[in-house]
């Protein structure tokens, strides 16, 4: 039996890969296959596709890290009924009708859950819900800075601080982004490409105390400057470096307010804690469930469209999450 399967063969562009028939995988002991109805794409796809990713596949391989399908073959030692409700995140392989991966990395989707959203969640709401929760340990009534708000783990920042009872600020490229933020549930959206004299508004908003935690997946002259308005005790969350350069930490900053620097990476804990990993993702899906939280879906694409979707993607003109819909 075939399939289509998106593939690389070279590193190189988001063009430069290949819609191709290929074999249908097998699941070996602990695996599962699961037919992918919806992918979610994310920037390191396009890393990954250029090698430039630090999870290097061997070649030629099949890109795609968020799935959500059902269970059609399961491997041995899996008790999983076929047909099941799936979603996970595969090293790679998602960009095709079937991949296997192993149990350990699926998780259930609720009845109240659709697989469109569903396929939204393995990566960019655990990333913020681990940020904020674990790593920053934000409270209800405390400021939270997210920038690029409009992003995919932006937004998701954006929807779970004002879920879990946060201010939320939110700083993003362009007019139609500032309001995705607050049609997401920003309290405050100020336009960083326009205009970079946000600080004193954001003084402003906070009586003159700062923010309690910055999320940053951006980096480089963001980061700094979000550290000006950062409050006493205040935590920043590093969650990536999305702008092309790594944070440098002002420290005297830092210092001068007992403040504090941390990094938080889901995948981390996903081979770590897995119990942990498995609350958080059923947390996820729970308040979806209650919609609490939902995904901001910009477009979702045939899956031969997947070149175009990526390009689109790397633009940075987008907002929210992109889908690839396989049955389009």
């Amino acid at each position: 039996m075939t399939m289509r399967a998106w593939r690389v063969a070279d590193w190189g562009a988001p063009d430069s890969i290949a819609l191709e028939t290929t074999s249908i995988p097998t699941p070996g002991p602990g695996e599962v296959m699961v037919k992918v109805r919806y992918a979610a794409l994310n920037f390191f796809d396009a890393l990954m596709i250029a090698g430039k990713y630090q999870v290097k596949p061997p070649r030629p391989f099949t890109p795609g890290c968020e799935i959500a399908g059902e269970v059609v073959a399961v491997g041995e030692g899996v008790d999983l009924p076929l047909a099941s409700r799936v979603c996970g995140q595969p090293d790679w392989g998602g960009f095709a009708d079937y991949c296997v991966m192993p149990v350990a990395a699926l998780r259930a989707v609720p009845n109240e859950v659709d697989l469109k959203a569903a396929a939204c969640v393995p990566v960019i709401y655990p990333t913020a819900h681990v940020a904020l929760r674990r790593r920053a340990g934000l409270q209800a009534g405390e400021t939270l800075l997210v920038t690029a708000a409009a992003g995919g783990v932006g937004v998701a920042a954006v929807q779970l601080g004002k879920a879990w009872g946060a201010k939320v600020i939110a700083l993003a490229g362009g007019p139609e982004k500032c309001q995705v933020a607050l049609d997401n549930g920003a309290d405050h959206a100020f336009d960083y490409a326009a205009d970079a004299d946000w600080v004193e508004p954001v003084r402003a908003l906070t009586d003159g105390r700062g923010v309690d935690v910055i999320y940053d997946p951006v980096g480089g002259d963001i980061f700094n400057t979000a550290l000006k308005v950062i409050a006493f005790e205040g935590r920043a969350v590093i969650i990536g470096f999305a702008g092309g350069e790594i944070q440098k930490v002002a420290a005297n900053r830092l210092l001068l307010k007992n403040a504090s620097a941390v990094g938080a990476i889901w995948g981390g804990y996903l081979a770590r804690d897995p119990a942990y990993a498995v609350t958080v993702v059923d947390d996820c899906f729970a308040m979806m469930a209650r919609k609490e939280i939902a995904p901001a879906i910009f477009n979702v694409y045939p899956m031969a469209a997947l070149p175009e979707a990526l390009t689109a993607l790397d633009s940075r003109k987008t907002w929210g999450k992109l889908l690839i819909d396989m049955a389009a």
